[in-house]
């Protein structure tokens, strides 16, 4: 079946082109939903949430770009939805809790994609958030701002301390290793 004849029968409300659909896309967007989630819980009803929102929405796919790039960023509004329903909170960690020094390319090239997703991960909800929206996802901080019903400089201020935790952890990590 072509994604065409799914969009169609997704319309038409066809629970076979539902299902196509779903399984999919199921596992690219549980990623998607796995690091703004706190929990497999949530991250399982953040996607639950986006595909609900996806087949009550699919008549508004025009065909002008990728049906999977417009599916991530309704799956994308579904999780940050729920972290705002939750309260998500943006903290400050203590500066002096981190020694910040700059980190050669060496660190950045010796550690895998598992362990920076972990590192990630372990962020505090808001730094993941603005990391995941900023780096990861590619908005801009206007954009960001808007989800979150923040200011463009708080999310530019997540994103520096973000990276600087993330520095540190790395930076942890390399001398552990060595």
């Amino acid at each position: 079946m072509s994604e065409q004849e799914i969009i169609n029968g997704c319309i038409r409300q066809n629970k076979q082109c539902q299902q196509l659909l779903f399984n999919q896309y199921a596992g690219i967007f549980m990623t998607i939903c796995l690091r703004y989630a706190t929990d497999q819980m949530e991250a399982e009803d953040m996607m639950q949430e986006g595909f609900i929102a996806i087949f009550r929405n699919i008549e508004q796919y025009k065909n002008d770009g990728a049906l999977g790039a417009w599916m991530r960023r309704i799956v994308v509004n579904a999780a940050l939805g729920i972290l705002r329903k939750n309260k998500l909170q943006f903290v400050d960690i203590e500066d002096n809790k981190y020694n910040y020094t700059n980190i050669d390319s060496y660190s950045y090239s010796h550690l895998g994609e598992e362990e920076l997703m972990k590192l990630i991960n372990a962020l505090p909800n808001g730094y993941r958030t603005i990391f995941n929206l900023y780096v990861i996802e590619g908005f801009t901080h206007d954009e960001i701002a808007k989800f979150l019903d923040i200011q463009p400089n708080t999310s530019r201020s997540q994103l520096v301390k973000a990276r600087k935790v993330l520095q540190q952890q790395i930076l942890q990590q390399q001398k552990i290793a060595v």
